[in-house]
């Protein structure tokens, strides 16, 4: 199968299809978080429930498939295990809590649009621990970081170039001026903190899932595990922050929980489970380069629901970022290709550590 020069098998394309619809489904998580938080339902409180019931979907699954048990590891190194706790407070419990932060103060466009700064994290972090094979002579190295720099140049854009107008009031206060979304220039600087933070702890989760992967290379039960002890971090959290674990109303609380289980739980839980098995058969970089998708889904729902404006400059952002991530899809067919044409790869050619795509 060929599109565009970049030439893959059926597998693989529907890995790509599958990781461009879960960034859709992400975007529109993104919408049903902020209903929820406007709602006044603390992040902690969502996280707590979703990771609960995303564990409880996919643990059948991890027990059902043979596969999966065969592939469970005869001894628990600690290496292992605090893996998977780094995974389960950082990437579960950390990440989400500044993720809800950052949209409870700015907005889910740009919720969706900061996590783009990922994959130059990652691709910095995956090269260092050799996750991502990099040599400066093989060209196809380069247009790698020029794709990852195209990538990132369009994140910046549609982040910053999307900024939100200001609403003229009579009675507004001097450094206090309220955006067309109601929230004040100070609450959005500290959203966009909020958001690059937890970008940063999502790029090292990111590279950590593909260390565990290693070792124990079973996504559905890495899945399951993590979300469980993601669910029990948040809930101390919320405790400690808190002193009790409340869901923050009391109306419709019933219909609040099932809404979470459902989509919090059930769907993205499964979302996830497919990112991480990509994650395991393609690479962290690789999987990373699918955000911007979600971005572009997310500014336009926005615009259709919220009467978020796109603006020139978020639209070059976009078209920036699908270029990179094309960048990024050639660069990698083709060290596949010199890898499985050449016997004895030169320094000057391609130097790849395992096939990405066929």
């Amino acid at each position: 199968m060929s599109c565009g020069g970049v030439s893959m098998s059926w597998p693989d394309a529907l890995t790509i299809s599958g990781l461009f619809a879960v960034q859709c489904i992400f975007g529109l998580y993104m919408m049903f978080l902020d209903g929820l938080l406007a709602a006044g339902v603390p992040s902690l409180f969502i996280i707590v429930v979703a990771c609960a019931a995303s564990s409880a979907v996919v643990l059948p699954f991890a027990f059902a498939f043979a596969l999966e048990r065969k592939k469970w590891p005869k001894v628990w190194s600690p290496m292992l295990l605090l893996q998977l706790v780094i995974i389960s407070l950082g990437g579960v419990s950390l990440y989400q809590v500044f993720m809800m932060l950052g949209v409870e103060r700015t907005s889910p466009a740009i919720a969706s649009a900061m996590p783009n700064l990922g994959p130059a994290f990652i691709f910095v972090i995956a090269a260092c621990l050799r996750f991502e094979k990099f040599n400066w002579n093989c060209k196809y190295s380069r247009a790698k970081i020029l794709g990852t720099l195209v990538c990132l140049s369009g994140a910046m854009c549609v982040s910053f170039l999307k900024n939100p107008t200001p609403s003229v009031s009579p009675k507004s206060v001097p450094g206090e001026e309220e955006l067309s979304s109601g929230k004040s220039r100070k609450d959005w600087i500290l959203g966009c903190f909020y958001l690059l933070t937890g970008v940063t702890i999502f790029a090292c989760n990111t590279v950590m899932q593909a260390a565990a992967l290693k070792s124990f290379p079973a996504p559905l039960s890495v899945c399951s595990i993590t979300a469980m002890m993601g669910s029990i971090f948040s809930a101390a959290i919320q405790v400690l922050m808190e002193g009790k674990l409340t869901a923050g109303t009391s109306d419709n609380m019933i219909r609040i929980i099932g809404e979470i289980v459902l989509v919090g739980g059930v769907v993205i839980g499964l979302c996830t489970t497919f990112q991480v098995s990509s994650i395991g058969r393609k690479g962290p970089v690789l999987v990373s380069m699918f955000s911007p998708f979600q971005t572009v889904f997310s500014s336009f729902i926005s615009l259709i629901f919220f009467g978020q404006w796109i603006g020139l400059g978020c639209c070059v952002g976009i078209v920036l970022m699908f270029v990179g991530l094309y960048v990024v899809l050639w660069a990698k067919n083709r060290e596949d290709k010199m890898f499985s044409e050449l016997t004895v790869p030169s320094e000057t050619e391609c130097d790849v550590e395992r096939p990405l795509l066929h």
